[in-house]
């Protein structure tokens, strides 16, 4: 069941994902559930948008799947500003948010304001992502503050990579676990109107999602989350490689490519495209007339 926002033209906002938490919690048929993907350019965002995803996420995982990198560390604001831009050109349904590049919200809290309106301002972005728990307090409330909407992210926290040593299950100890709780909770604190939480155990996300009060949108958390987010391009099987174990694949498309470029190759090399039909004609071949060549 798709969710359709109560407002006039369809368009899910801010507060209605807010309120999504006590419809998931409360609906027997899971229809509160929140569905959120990643897109990085037009054309998917407008696929993504019309199939009724309800968040479109332009997550910096654009450095990795899209732009090649190693890891989302690479990624600037310039390129998270213009993929954003082409997504939200497609995008007329669904919330649209952008992920923070690493390094662009790591200083001083005003030079990360100056950059979250950027993504506003300029990219059509209508919220924000960050990552990190307790330490990212004063940012997401100052965020808040100036009415730029964030979604926080705990648990894994890709932009993290080198400290945590690798991308690995989090909070799997007591200590750990009771750490990702304050780090939730202190984002719900700060402002935040939804929680990403990536690889921890399902039990652990059942946990966290009934003691916060905001929505919290799992990957690699279990099935009791208030939402789901996956990257877009591994659960399609656009990706290189061995996908996490969190991820469905949904179908294969790279295969689908793959397949249609080796058949266009053997066309051409063997003349069969073009064909005559595909091909543009003079109107005076058609009288059998020589064309005149321009000396």
């Amino acid at each position: 069941m798709s969710f359709v926002s109560h407002h006039g033209n369809g368009k899910i906002t801010v507060p209605d994902i807010q309120q999504r938490k006590s419809q998931a919690a409360g609906s027997p048929t899971n229809s509160g559930k929140i569905v959120c993907l990643t897109a990085y350019d037009y054309p998917t965002a407008r696929l993504l948008d019309d199939a009724g995803v309800d968040v479109i996420l332009v997550g910096d995982s654009l450095g990795m799947v899209v732009l090649g990198y190693d890891s989302t560390l690479p990624v600037t604001i310039e390129e998270m500003l213009h993929h954003t831009r082409a997504v939200r050109r497609g995008a007329h349904r669904a919330l649209v948010v952008s992920d923070m590049p690493y390094g662009s919200y790591h200083t001083d809290t005003a030079e990360s304001l100056r950059n979250a309106v950027r993504f506003i301002k300029e990219a059509g972005a209508e919220a924000v992502k960050v990552e990190g728990g307790e330490r990212r307090l004063e940012l997401i409330s100052r965020l808040t503050e100036a009415e730029i909407p964030v979604m926080g992210h705990v648990g894994l926290t890709p932009q993290s990579l080198n400290a945590l040593g690798g991308y690995h299950v989090q909070g799997k100890t007591p200590d750990a676990a009771e750490q990702l709780l304050r780090d939730a909770r202190s984002v719900e604190a700060a402002g935040a109107f939804a929680i990403v939480l990536e690889a921890v155990p399902r039990e652990l996300a059942a946990h966290i999602t009934r003691e916060v009060r905001v929505p919290i949108i799992g990957i690699g958390a279990g099935p009791d989350c208030d939402g789901q987010i996956l990257v877009l391009t591994d659960m399609l099987g656009l990706t290189f490689g061995q996908p996490p174990k969190f991820t469905r694949q949904y179908a294969n498309i790279g295969e689908t490519i793959s397949s249609a470029v080796r058949e266009y190759c053997d066309d051409v090399r063997t003349s069969a495209f073009p064909s005559d039909a595909e091909s543009y004609h003079a109107p005076q071949a058609k009288t059998r007339k020589t064309i005149p060549i321009a000396s």
